[in-house]
């Protein structure tokens, strides 16, 4: 079937953040509805509900917290929702000489374990319509090992790697689902890492600049909506050549 024949629906996992809020508003643009969800920085998104009441539906939930999740969960499993764009992205600036098992825990149930129960909620909805379209965002970092202070984050994303992997078998009833590695951009997630000097970051990109916004919530779009007909199971990085 084709999503013409249905409302456009995506929930967007993070979509507080910077590329989350353009991501959000991209979607918007391009008429979906948007199922959108955060933590506590809702500001932002509150003002592009007050200009899109109908068409921005907006989500709370504590993701470290399991009950905060089930909630979640319960509100999902009454939508149809035909697309799914993971932008989570918990970082806590621990080395691994000071990592501990509650911190690595915790990283991992949030940027790895509560997106692939999400997933698997939507995906009865998908397979029912015989459309869907997943993409995990993950980091370049996971190319090259991350930084110092990077290693509960970059463990986490690497084991949400695998997902895409797993759905292959889904292709067949047009369930497309990709990992896309963001390089380097200029948002908050990368000024929070410890001791992060961009300017050098930056000159070791083969582009010599970091991406913008834009460049990264096009391709975003580009695989999460009825414009990917044919790429599934795949690692892309957007990262100026890296």
């Amino acid at each position: 079937m084709e999503i013409a024949k249905f409302k456009k629906t995506v929930f967007i996992l993070g979509a507080s953040s910077d590329i989350g809020i353009e991501t959000v508003k991209y979607f918007l643009n391009k008429n979906w509805i948007v199922f959108a969800h955060y933590n506590k920085n809702s500001l932002k998104l509150k003002k592009l509900k007050e200009k899109n009441n109908k068409n921005l539906l907006l989500a709370q939930a504590n993701l470290s917290s399991t009950s905060s999740v089930k909630k979640l969960l319960n509100k999902l499993r009454k939508k149809t929702l035909l697309s799914f764009v993971n932008l989570v992205g918990y970082l806590d600036n621990i080395s691994f000489e000071k990592l501990t098992i509650n911190s690595l825990l915790k990283s991992v149930k949030i940027n790895s374990v509560v997106p692939l129960f999400i997933q698997r909620e939507l995906l009865k909805g998908m397979i029912k319509k015989k459309f869907g379209r997943i993409l995990n965002i993950s980091s370049i970092g996971i190319k090259y090992g991350g930084s110092k202070y990077t290693f509960n984050y970059s463990y986490s994303k690497n084991t949400l790697e695998y997902f895409p992997r797993y759905l292959k078998n889904l292709t067949k009833k047009n369930i497309l689902s990709n990992i896309l590695r963001i390089g380097v951009v200029n948002t908050k997630l990368l000024r929070k890492v410890r001791e992060k000097n961009i300017k050098k970051r930056v000159s070791l990109i083969p582009i010599k600049r970091a991406a913008n916004i834009s460049e990264v919530v096009k391709t975003i779009y580009s695989l999460a909506s009825e414009e990917n007909t044919y790429i599934s199971g795949e690692t892309i990085n957007i990262a100026g050549g890296e």
